[in-house]
């Protein structure tokens, strides 16, 4: 069965997303721990970070660099912290996070509740540096 990652890049279910190449698929975080939280996946579904093919795993580092890049200038930060977790959806992906402090990228903290509008400025901000 098709992971729920796998569905957004299909366009089976909706997203917020930034950008797009033959490889990698990134859109905002619904449930973000700051404005722009971005999530980064391959389009090739395999669940963990660490098995994915070399040169996937190389494009989907330099995606999310491009990615990030355009996030601390969107959202002007100390720093753009970087998580790979995995445990939530069996799709390797990263998390790209404005951070100040260590605190703004606690997993545990109460995540934002944007609105559709906020979630399409954030994703204009954000393109606008692509």
């Amino acid at each position: 069965m098709a992971s729920i990652f796998t569905k957004i890049i299909n366009g089976e279910i909706p997203s917020y997303k930034i950008a797009e190449n033959e490889h990698c698929f990134a859109f905002l975080d619904i449930n973000p721990l700051q404005k722009g939280h971005t999530l980064v996946v391959p389009k090739v579904e395999v669940d963990r970070y660490y098995d994915l093919e070399p040169a996937i795993l190389s494009e989907l580092t330099l995606f999310s660099q491009q990615i990030a890049k355009a996030i601390k200038q969107a959202y002007p930060c100390d720093r753009v912290g970087v998580a790979v977790i995995g445990l939530e959806v069996p799709h390797a992906h990263v998390h790209l996070i404005p951070i100040n402090r260590m605190a703004d990228m606690d997993f545990r903290s109460p995540k934002l509740q944007l609105s559709r509008d906020e979630f399409l400025e954030v994703v204009k901000s954000i393109q606008s540096f692509l």
